[in-house]
């Protein structure tokens, strides 16, 4: 189980995915400012490593496609990347917003900071332990959750940084082993991080008597995170933090 301050009482703890991704250009400084001025708990990221070794936030393995720039992020220097626009694509309102370094977000932002290991091969590359310094350096590892799909990131996480809390994600199209979250146990994660249609009440109640807690991706209907929540589940990761935010007033 999470510690406490990631569990809110009478309502999930509610992560703006990719900060309020739904209004406001993904993984920028913007969307995670316009996703806690709506009332959520924290924000969900994405950490990648850019060809100088700098972890960057952003989801693509390439860059094409929310900064007009065709390269793979691993072949981009960070002297490169610090000037792309990374707003422009959603709206003109946000010409200029940036492609932003973790470090900098965990500075901007003193709250609950899941930050998603996005790396599918079984060599990360390094991800996982610069990742793990930068925390580090931040001093944030009381704030901040690790997630991935990668099994492999999750372990080496494990060892290098037991302490930090980590998450298992896994989705309706991986393998059963893979989707049924088996594989928690040997990795040693305090939660589940399902698509929410896996989320039914039957596997939550089964992962909440595992001693684990149950985030659930991506839940835009305010109602369907009611319901999520009335079964068990323990936070919600959604693009509309505002409208989630506002099931739960006051």
């Amino acid at each position: 189980m999470l510690p406490a301050h990631f569990i809110p009482h009478g309502r999930p703890l509610i992560l703006g995915h990719r900060g309020a991704s739904a209004e406001a250009p993904e993984n920028t400084i913007a969307a995670f400012s316009l996703a806690l001025a709506q009332g959520a708990d924290g924000v969900e990221l994405d950490a990648q490593r850019c060809a100088s070794g700098e972890v960057v936030v952003l989801h693509d393995s390439s860059l094409v496609r929310t900064t007009g720039f065709s390269a793979l992020v691993t072949q981009a220097s960070w002297t490169v990347v610090r000037t792309l626009d990374a707003g422009s694509w959603k709206s003109q309102r946000f010409r200029g917003e940036r492609v932003p370094l973790l470090s900098e977000v965990l500075e901007a932002f003193p709250r609950l900071v899941n930050v998603e290991l996005k790396c599918e091969a079984a060599d990360d590359a390094g991800l996982t332990a610069e990742v793990v310094r930068v925390v580090r350096a931040a001093k944030a590892e009381d704030r901040v959750l690790l997630s991935s799909f990668n099994v492999a990131c999750l372990w080496k996480a494990r060892l290098m940084a037991g302490r930090i809390p980590r998450a298992l994600l896994f989705e309706q199209e991986q393998r059963w082993l893979l989707r049924s979250g088996a594989l928690a146990p040997l990795l040693g994660v305090q939660a589940m991080h399902p698509e929410h249609v896996l989320a039914t009440p039957d596997r939550v109640s089964g992962w909440r008597r595992r001693g684990y807690s149950v985030g659930c991706w991506t839940v835009d209907d305010p109602d369907a995170a009611a319901r999520l929540h009335q079964s068990g589940v323990t936070s919600v990761i959604t693009n509309w933090p505002g409208r989630v935010r506002n099931r739960w007033p006051g």
